[in-house]
């Protein structure tokens, strides 16, 4: 039986596309993986301007910059025995530095964006890469495998492959039928 998982998600840049469907995907996986899908969890997501991460950095880690994301942790995921949702906290993640990395690294954005989901969810379960090597690598080696793992493509152009299939279908031979029918295959 799957547990309750509640994202409040909220979009404080004004952000022209809707990103809650890949940051829902990128939680219920990430529970699952973390074999957690059983549990009620809450977690608030919000995204934000560079200026207010910049602002919260500034204040909450003494780091006079943006960043790309920050998680304020809820007691790490620890159970309160009279509460009837673990609440995981707030995670804030700033789309200009996310649109960034995703150039940086030549993936997608939404790539990025589910990166840095994953990324606060795995801290706000008390996972860190600050305190020592070995818990940075595990911590590294995790939100990539829960990331490469998503039941989402992130890298096909559906458009483009929109394109294809039509000129496909155009290419087709159908004296009998005179029912058209093109297909491509596409491969990472």
């Amino acid at each position: 039986m799957a547990g309750k998982h509640i994202l409040d998600y909220l979009d404080q840049t004004g952000g022209k596309k809707e990103f809650k469907k890949i940051f829902t995907l990128a939680y219920e996986h990430t529970l699952k993986t973390l074999h957690k899908e059983e549990e009620d969890f809450e977690v608030s997501l919000s995204l934000v301007s560079t200026r207010e991460i910049h602002k919260l950095n500034k204040q909450y880690r003494k780091v006079d910059r943006p960043t790309d994301v920050l998680t304020f942790a809820f007691e790490e995921a620890d159970v309160l025995p009279d509460e009837p949702i673990n609440d995981l906290g707030s995670i804030l993640i700033c789309p200009v530095y996310a649109e960034k990395n995703a150039k940086k690294y030549h993936h997608p954005y939404e790539r990025e964006l589910a990166f840095l989901f994953i990324h606060g969810l795995l801290h706000a379960f008390g996972y860190d890469h600050h305190r020592s090597e070995q818990e940075a690598e595990e911590m590294f080696a995790l939100q990539n495998q829960i990331l490469n793992t998503m039941p989402y493509d992130f890298y096909t152009d559906i458009k483009a492959v929109k394109k294809e299939l039509l000129e496909a279908q155009s290419h087709s031979i159908s004296p009998y039928s005179h029912f058209k029918v093109g297909a491509i295959v596409t491969t990472k």
